[in-house]
């Protein structure tokens, strides 16, 4: 990601003033806002508006400050649902103020997020509207997957398409976003419906990419630089492409192991972390999924390849996506 374009969201987002009335509202959002992040989607938004001939206007801005503000909207209400007390390093909207609020200042930034939108230019607005819509439905859809696959219980999932479901699920539920993103910013270039639909393709893969990548430091890495406590989702039961890698490679008493292990809930944390990463190394689940991870990042750059741009203006997000399957946060 280019420094300029760092720049540009970051001055964006220092330029909102979050200090409106009623305070309980607003500081919340602020208080997200100004944690930082990785801007991922915005940065892609500009990326692929910049190589497909646009240039940083009014409707650019909008579009990149909406697609910013839905995906921490998103974040607010996914910490309510995981009970996540950690995120970006700092205690979650829900625990320093509490349920109420984050839910309630997520939806006020769903609201900011549409309103950004005004500002997009009249021949491209129509588009964006749909495309934006089609997104966020996307998004609420895969975490509807997301709460229905966690309901049940590990041994109703040991069916060949178990891993396939997830996979549908973290498209909408992580890659929509990534992916509209990018289609986008190609829109407001004026760009032809094959590049936008390519640079689409080359979201999609990155972000599955990109999810798995997060499954996998969230038993593998390294909380220092990955922001909030790892194991949360061994220890909340969650079936991620780890888990259901695992369960559909086990032998039936391995089964048996990890079942039981994931719904003891007289086990501390830790304890439960440590039975089940020892299961995982000894059924190569991290080698799994980061072959998995190689698979989506060659089909994004396949898919980026066919974009019909100069190579060189593509090394930006080629780069980008190498990174991110390379990435420790």
């Amino acid at each position: 990601m280019s420094d300029s374009n760092s720049e540009y969201i970051r001055s964006w987002l220092d330029a909102e003033n979050w200090q409106r009335f009623p305070e309980n509202l607003y500081a919340p959002i602020g208080y997200t806002l100004e944690a930082g992040g990785k801007h991922l989607r915005p940065t892609l938004l500009l990326m692929s508006n910049a190589l497909l001939g646009g240039n940083v206007n009014a409707s650019v801005r909008g579009a990149a400050m909406a697609v910013e503000l839905f995906h921490n909207f998103t974040l607010l209400h996914d910490d309510v649902m995981d009970r996540a007390p950690m995120r970006r390093g700092r205690p979650t909207v829900y625990k320093r103020w509490n349920d109420n609020t984050a839910i309630l200042s997520g939806d006020q930034m769903m609201i900011e997020a549409y309103r950004r939108l005004e500002q997009v230019e009249p021949q491209y607005l129509p588009e964006v509207l749909r495309l934006f819509g089609q997104m966020a439905t996307g998004v609420c859809e895969g975490q509807q997957l997301d709460m229905d696959m966690e309901t049940m219980r590990l041994t109703e999932l040991n069916r060949r398409n178990a891993i396939d479901d997830y996979i549908t699920m973290i498209e909408r539920k992580t890659a929509y976003l990534i992916a509209y993103s990018l289609r986008l910013g190609a829109v407001l270039a004026g760009a032809e419906e094959s590049d936008s639909q390519a640079l689409y393709d080359f979201g999609i893969a990155l972000g599955l990419a990109f999810q798995l990548q997060d499954d996998m430091l969230d038993v593998y890495g390294d909380p220092k630089t990955f922001g909030k406590q790892i194991g949360g989702d061994i220890a909340e039961g969650k079936k991620t492409f780890l888990t259901l890698c695992a369960y559909q490679n086990a032998n039936p008493e391995q089964k048996a192991l990890l079942v039981s292990t994931l719904e003891d809930s007289t086990l501390s944390r830790q304890d439960k972390y440590d039975r089940v990463r020892q299961l995982y190394d000894s059924l190569h689940v991290r080698q799994m999924t980061e072959e998995k991870i190689q698979y989506y990042t060659d089909s994004a750059l396949k898919a980026l390849d066919s974009v019909n741009a100069d190579a060189e203006l593509k090394q930006p997000l080629r780069q980008l996506a190498a990174r991110m399957s390379e990435r420790q946060y």
